[in-house]
């Protein structure tokens, strides 16, 4: 029996919430030179927006905790079990660690900041 009613051409999907999602591009699939070329702009923005971001007293507390530990497990390996000087080398290193890289990201920001003004 032939069909009486015509299928719509773009579907759409409806969800549990009453809301309608219609589907992206149904057109030809893009070559990979353009993929690459959108994954590449959609990468260099990630990249500005990680980079253009103003350093914060916290991402640089997170760096130097992760970089005493690290050192804290590096002198207990080789200090022979001296628990307390590994101890506190591990905090004299994040005392010092915090300012000096929220400085130094303050630095290097404030860099790229005057870069890309003269652009």
């Amino acid at each position: 029996m032939a069909q009486t009613k015509r299928k719509r051409r773009t579907k759409h999907r409806g969800t549990a919430a009453g809301t309608i999602e219609t589907r992206g591009r149904t057109g030809r699939p893009p070559t990979p030179e353009e993929r690459k070329r959108q994954e590449k702009v959609t990468r260099e923005q990630a990249r500005q927006a990680r980079v253009n971001r103003p350093p914060s007293w916290s991402s640089s507390a997170k760096r130097a905790a992760l970089a005493s530990a690290f050192m804290f497990v590096f002198l207990l390996i080789f200090s022979k079990g001296k628990i307390v000087a590994a101890v506190l080398f591990a905090v004299l290193s994040l005392l010092i660690y915090v300012p000096a890289g929220y400085y130094l990201d303050l630095f290097m920001y404030r860099r790229r900041q005057a870069k890309g003004q003269i652009k």
